[in-house]
């Protein structure tokens, strides 16, 4: 999937209320927390300022985690 066009986006208070489960990327506190959201933190390599050969593999790790996540999420509600 071509990256083109993407950027990152800022966590903003309507998002994070509206989401279930919210994945920073090392934002630490600067993130807004609310009480019953589940909150993942992956521990990736910042791609900032590397080339397309660094940024493809950590593009690769996030399109695996999110899968994995979507798989989870969907068996969780089938079963929960």
């Amino acid at each position: 999937m071509p990256l083109t066009d993407a950027y990152p986006k800022p966590l903003t208070d309507e998002v994070v209320q509206a989401s279930d489960v919210v994945i920073t990327m090392g934002c630490g506190d600067a993130c807004p927390v609310y009480p019953g959201k589940r909150y993942l933190d992956w521990d990736l390599d910042d791609p900032a300022g590397q080339g397309v050969e660094a940024v493809r593999p950590i593009r690769d790790e996030i399109d695996r985690r999110v899968r994995a996540l979507v798989d989870q999420l969907t068996t969780e509600e089938r079963h929960g």
